[in-house]
């Protein structure tokens, strides 16, 4: 194990093997730096007790047992915590509801006191000088605790009588928020020849990231500085948090350092309490303390992700022209509301509700709802698989229930490339997209004519089989500004300081190569600073599908203005007038002639100079904002086929076709390992994944025992095909490409399959549609459940 500290901890140069990724060497042969690898001199070890109960008021800890147990050096409640005048962890950005009624805070306790909210929710820690001497004295810490009544699901905490989570929140809402005009869609419904309806259950589901939450805390008395290592998906965030709300610090007085991160996909964006707790155990032990999640402390509290119940209903006139829209979706946030847990509940989803059709009548309310559960995050999608999952729905069964094709449907709602911009009702304007287009080449690629036959060999085989449809447009970039500090040094190398954090999906790669190829360097030559909060540079974390978008449209921004100084500069070595240099290939040449300088030489020639103008002192380190006008805007469609067993219910992935618009493609390998990731995540929805509470509040599925993910062998051969259209919202053209697989594989994966049920008659199934769910509809409520 290593220890991190110094400057530049977190740099990574870029590779020029342009047949690998940079970041491939390293990880493939086992020298990743993720925080469990990693270490500091005199380390102790945490362990936390948890609550094992859903929801139960704190009558007292006694943790005198565990405190004079051997090697532990200190055991801490949240009645410490209290004392220490410790803040809790916000919503990073709070909301109003209806009639600007503010909505009901519920910040995250650094450790309960007073009451215990979820199962698995930190009471206690304990710190010795083993890990699992720790572990030993927190199982002796005793808790007396009172067990009251639970309320894990959406639907019993919106029960009328309902125990209240919070006093605050009268009914379990923590805000009710509506979006559109009810007017004009309760007029559109009025006058509709026909209406579609749909109740969806949106399931809650375990991000079970590769690698567990971890963290390394210490505390410099002498300095009283704080610093965390921990697998964040943006140093800046977490430090802001941290400092601010909860030790109520300068910023510079906590240090923040993130190297590899095993997988994130939004529930890493979190300052959680595990991480302040471990710091609160350094600053008062005097020494780093080192905590890792197991697998089922993960489960219990790791933020969650969807949790909805949905009701939505469309309007059509006769020839299926859409009328209007109207969804009312009821979140299940948690025992806590997270740091972007109002954003993805009301607005995300608001933001995707017209998608690729052309609607000209929306509304939306949302109820957020506490329940006895981990606190709800963000997750792949983030809300906006919940929108594109109703409307698609919808769009099925309208077609169904007015005699259309689910094809001829979408076509005559779809918005035209000759209408962009097009101002959504909704409120996001498009600024580009050809959604027929890439209809038509998904529905060529994945044979949709020829199902019928596919179709017929299936049943004769004694199979099942349906063919699903999923259209889809989705927003990304979240947040709508990035710096990027780009540094050029004496020895030739560039340095690239960015705030959006990798996480598996290649920054190292993709910034590094971007970088070079606009300065006509080698990747080599680039070296990227990410993960360190005393090097990063203003920005915001890797969510909404931003990094490339938003930071890599900064460093754009960033290479730009470097050679604007770097003529001038290039202009006082070569003794020419700024305005006769050119850049070209790396090198700024004195215009008609062969006088010229290399930009990897310039900083070392200027820094040999006399004396330069004030105004260049700087060289051509360059800190550059990229502010966008819009969100992007990635669509596609997407389409899956299925085969179902009778006799036992399993559902097989027989054919998969994704076709995207995600704009100018920088790195092709990774935009589609990207899609792929995203497909299987929405597909293992379909399949089985579901979060799963009994009566009291426990968690049934706290192991991979329980909790059923999709494996390799699950999906078909993936075909994936890209239908490109720039973006006008940023100069690289570029749209975002993580989430997107999760908003075309869900319709598309859940169509698929009530498609191959409809040949027995069978109109709906909730999620997930697992074996023995699908197995009882075909078979009657006599079978296994």
């Amino acid at each position: 194990m290593t220890a991190p500290f110094g400057k530049g901890a977190t740099a990574r140069f870029g590779s020029d093997d342009g047949n690998l990724r940079s970041e491939d060497t390293p990880l493939l042969t086992g020298r990743g730096r993720y925080t469990d690898d990693l270490a500091l001199p005199g380390q102790l070890y945490a362990a936390f007790v948890r609550s094992p109960y859903g929801h139960a008021d704190i009558r007292g800890i006694d943790t005198s047992v565990a405190a004079a147990m051997p090697g532990v050096a200190g055991v801490f409640t949240g009645a410490d915590i209290e004392a220490a005048g410790l803040g809790r962890i916000p919503a990073a950005i709070p909301f109003k509801g209806k009639g600007d009624k503010p909505m009901v805070a519920a910040p995250m306790p650094v450790l309960a006191s007073g009451r215990a909210r979820y199962a698995g929710e930190p009471l206690a820690i304990v710190v010795a000088d083993d890990p699992r001497r720790a572990q030993d004295a927190a199982d002796a810490v005793a808790l007396d605790l009172a067990s009251l009544a639970a309320i894990p699901g959406v639907d019993t905490a919106l029960q009328a009588g309902a125990p209240a989570i919070w006093d605050a929140a009268p009914g379990n809402v923590a805000l009710d928020w509506e979006d559109g005009d009810a007017a004009t869609v309760d007029a559109a419904f009025a006058g509709a020849a026909h209406v579609s309806k749909v109740r969806l259950v949106d399931t809650r589901l375990a991000v079970v990231s590769m690698e567990p939450r971890a963290g390394i805390g210490a505390f410099d008395a002498e300095s009283g500085r704080f610093t965390l290592i921990a697998p964040t998906q943006g140093v800046a965030l977490v430090r802001k948090m941290l400092a601010e709300a909860v030790f109520g610090v300068p910023l510079e007085n906590v240090r923040i350092l993130t190297e590899d991160v095993g997988g994130g996909f939004g529930m890493k964006v979190q300052a959680y309490c595990e991480y302040a707790a471990i710091l609160f155990a350094a600053r008062e032990l005097g020494r780093p303390v080192r905590w890792a999640n197991s697998r089922l402390e993960s489960f219990l509290s790791d933020t969650a992700g969807r949790d909805g119940l949905i009701d939505a209903e469309m309007a059509f006139d006769a020839q299926g022209h859409i009328l209007g829209l109207r969804m009312h979706n009821r979140v299940g946030m948690g025992a806590y509301i997270s740091t972007f847990g109002p954003v993805f509940a009301t607005n995300n989803t608001k933001n995707c509700l017209s998608s690729v059709y052309a609607i000209p009548a929306i509304r939306t309310d949302v109820q957020m709802v506490f329940t006895n559960a981990a606190p709800l995050g963000p997750y792949r999608g983030a809300g906006r698989p919940e929108a594109i999952l109703a409307i698609e729905r919808l769009l099925d069964n309208g077609a169904r229930e007015m005699g259309l094709d689910p094809v001829t449907i979408r076509r005559r709602n779809m918005i035209k490339p000759a209408a962009m911009p097009y101002r959504a009702v909704n409120g996001p304007i498009y600024d580009s997209g050809e959604f027929e287009a890439a209809m038509d080449k998904a529905l060529a690629l994945a044979d949709w004519d020829g199902f019928a036959a596919r179709r017929t060999h299936s049943e004769a085989l004694g199979r099942l089989r349906g063919i699903g449809i999923g259209c889809f447009l989705e927003v990304a970039g979240g947040i709508l500004d990035e710096n990027a500090d780009l540094r050029f040094e004496e020895d030739g190398t560039i340095t690239l300081r960015l705030g959006v954090q990798a996480m598996g999906q290649s920054h190292l790669t993709t910034f590094t190569r971007l970088v070079a190829a606009k300065l006509g360097v080698p990747a080599s030559a680039i070296r990227l600073i990410e993960g360190d909060s005393d090097e990063a540079p203003k920005g915001w974390p890797s969510v909404a599908s931003r990094s490339i978008m938003m930071a890599g449209s900064a460093a754009v921004v960033a290479c730009d203005e470097a050679i604007a100084k770097g003529k001038a500069l290039a202009g006082l070595v070569l003794e020419a007038a700024a305005a006769d240099i050119e850049f070209a290939d790396g090198a700024f040449t004195v215009a008609g002639t062969d006088r010229s300088i290399a930009i990897r030489e310039l900083t070392a020639a200027v820094a040999a100079l006399d004396q330069i103008p004030a105004e260049l002192s700087g060289g051509m380190d360059t800190d550059a904002e990229f502010v966008s006008p819009q969100m992007s805007f990635p669509n596609g469609c997407h389409i899956c086929e299925v085969e179902i067993d009778v006799d036992t219910g399993v559902v097989a992935f027989v054919g998969y076709v994704a076709v995207d618009d995600v704009g100018n493609v920088l790195e092709n390998a990774i935009v589609e390992g990207q899609i792929h990731g995203g497909i299987a995540q929405g597909l293992g929805q379909v399949l089985g994944e579901q979060v799963v509470y009994d009566a009291d509040g426990q968690l049934l599925t706290g192991s991979f025992m329980d909790y059923v993910m999709p494996r390799a062998d699950d999906l078909p051969e993936l075909r994936v095909a890209h239908h490109a259209v720039p973006c006008t919202n940023n100069p690289l053209g570029a749209k975002g490409a993580g989430e997107s697989g999760v908003a075309g594989s869900l319709p598309s994966g859940m169509a698929a399959v009530l498609d191959a049920l409809a040949t027995r008659g069978i109109a709906h199934l909730d999620l997930p549609m697992s074996p023995n769910r699908v197995w009882a509809a075909l078979h009657g409520d006599a079978g296994p459940r």
